[in-house]
């Protein structure tokens, strides 16, 4: 019996994407389909990096196919395109960056450099390419965060060459005064700062530029997010009452101006003791899990408070970077590819297209 496209078609069209839960064709295509008597060859597209899993998916896919009477060899090749999603109220995308993603907690203290840090290196790792924009111009932290040393060149005179980090691409205030400065400036002079910093850097073909915006919700933050051409937002909280009240704000703020909320991240949700072994929660329990349900919001996941995770921030090699194999490095990397996996959706739904299928057959 010969095997036929159109059951090659349908056994793809069956799999379940072990990483969304959904069906595989929902945010990827298929492409280059061959049949060549009982042998078989076709590419997959994925719409989110999600490297560590192709091996799983490709399993599955094999087994699929293997399954359809006549089948031979059968051969899968995986690949991952990020799609460019349009900016709130129409706002020109930047060049050479598809994504921009603010990460924003509305207070400080919370974690959200050090989030935005491991969750950038995390989509890095499953094979985008990502960029780190430092958007704290009072408190720069990601150059000590992400190792960084050094001023940024100039190759046309005209715009800044991005530092590089963990292979991320990342430029901050911090990289252009001295480390003792104080930055004394008014709200107006630090929006404009953002925006040379933003526009003047020479991004090289991002994937996903995370943004580590400023706490609060003051004239800047408003303004960064009018101005920023964001794709959506993630906000990092603790399950803290006082910091989900600020971190409300925050929502808040993207809602008005018509960013959507990717996910929230529940920073330093429970301290396990390193004698003992005793887990307790000390800022709440399930604060911002309760929350995000109320809100209708997606749930990336938790974060322990852990004594490493602050270690190695401080170092310059931040988890996803210093225990790529750690549990915790896992679980920033599962948030990241269900923050990446949300943002696909939304760039389907507002493209309204549907996967495409080509087709050829060798005979």
């Amino acid at each position: 019996m010969s095997i036929q496209q159109q059951d090659v078609q349908q056994a793809v069209q069956a799999v379940i994407d072990p990483t969304t839960g959904q069906g595989l064709l929902e945010l990827a295509q298929m492409k280059n389909l061959r049949v060549d008597g009982a042998d078989v060859s076709f590419d997959i597209e994925l719409a989110y990096p999600a490297q560590s899993r192709h091996a799983a998916l490709r399993q599955a896919l094999v087994a699929a196919v293997r399954a359809l009477p006549g089948a031979g060899n059968v051969s899968v090749h995986i690949a991952t395109r990020v799609d460019a999603h349009a900016a709130q109220r129409g706002l020109p995308l930047l060049p050479q960056v598809k994504n921009i993603v603010a990460v924003a907690s509305g207070k400080g203290g919370v974690g959200k450099s050090t989030t935005t840090a491991n969750l950038a290196l995390a989509l890095a790792a499953e094979g985008a390419r990502v960029g780190v924009l430092d958007a704290d111009i009072y408190g720069p932290s990601q150059p000590i965060m992400l190792g960084i040393h050094g001023r940024p060149e100039s190759r046309d005179g005209k715009s800044m060459e991005p530092m590089n980090g963990h292979g991320l691409q990342v430029i901050s205030i911090g990289f252009l005064v001295d480390p003792d400065q104080a930055m004394v400036w008014r709200g107006p002079m630090a929006t404009q700062a953002l925006d040379q910093l933003l526009r003047q850097t020479h991004w090289h073909d991002l994937d996903y530029l995370m943004v580590d915006m400023p706490p609060g919700t003051g004239d800047i933050q408003l303004s960064l997010s009018q101005r920023v051409p964001l794709s959506g937002a993630v906000i990092v909280t603790t399950p803290q009452d006082i910091a989900l009240a600020d971190a409300r704000k925050a929502v808040t703020m993207f809602e008005k101006v018509g960013v959507p909320i990717l996910g929230l991240v529940e920073n330093m949700a429970v301290h396990v003791c390193s004698h003992c072994g005793h887990a307790e929660h000390i800022f709440g329990a399930d604060g911002g899990k309760r929350y995000a349900a109320e809100k209708g919001l997606d749930y990336l996941g938790a974060l322990p408070l852990a004594l490493s995770i602050r270690e190695q921030a401080d170092s310059g090699t931040p988890t996803v970077a210093a225990e790529p194999d750690g549990e915790v490095a896992a679980t920033y990397r599962q948030m990241a590819r269900q923050m990446a996996i949300e943002l696909a959706r939304r760039t389907r739904n507002a493209t309204g297209k549907l996967p495409t299928i080509t087709l050829s057959r060798d005979t």
